[in-house]
């Protein structure tokens, strides 16, 4: 029965995380209240409080989780590119330019989590470790390239700052280019990284 119990707790901890999410998505954070996000899930807002010891460590609970979703489609692609490095650097790249990751409803989450980056410590060390994970996993994959260890850390910066700059306008205005269009200039940097 234990053992139940804690599965459901998980499921429900789960629910709520997805119910912040939508919240944010739709209001921002100024809209991210226990209520709201008690009404999104279909629960009492005495369950949000029982779960999460407050609305602001829910919303931090809830970037880790976002961020967890966007770094296992990132991995996911590079597993499934094969066993050549430059491929699966391009694929963990051009992951940002497709669903899940490009979607108009994870830029209005995102948006509304980063606003809070500057007034909710807890948000901005969940900012920080995913931002540290994801340019860490586009080290390691340079490393498989054989980018030499003086210029990773730029390298990685620099395919970083290409792909949200491309990803962020390609979620605000998909007609402006399309997610081909930045898999190609993703790739030519990338190839340029890579000399040629």
């Amino acid at each position: 029965m234990r053992k139940f119990e804690r599965v459901e707790a998980e499921v429900r901890r789960t629910g709520l995380i997805e119910a912040t999410a939508r919240v944010l998505a739709r209001d921002g954070a100024a809209g991210a209240s226990v209520r709201a996000i008690a009404a999104e899930a279909g629960v009492s807002p005495g369950l949000v409080t029982h779960h999460f010891a407050s609305v602001d460590a829910l919303v931090a609970r809830t970037y880790a989780a976002v961020g967890e979703r966007v770094a296992a489609a990132l991995t996911a692609a590079a597993e499934t590119a094969g066993d050549d490095p430059r491929a699966r650097l391009e694929a963990y790249v051009g992951a940002s330019f497709a669903p899940p990751i490009a979607d108009a409803s994870l830029l209005a989450t995102w948006t509304a989590l980063w606003s809070l980056t500057r007034s909710n410590p807890a948000v901005a060390a969940e900012h920080d470790r995913s931002y540290a994970a994801y340019r860490a996993g586009l080290e390691a994959l340079l490393i498989e390239c054989g980018v030499a260890a003086g210029d990773l850390r730029l390298a990685a910066l620099s395919i970083a700052a290409l792909v949200d700059g491309l990803w962020l306008e390609l979620c605000l205005s998909p007609t402006g280019f399309t997610a081909a269009e930045a898999r190609t200039v993703a790739s030519r940097h990338v190839a340029h990284l890579l000399g040629g």
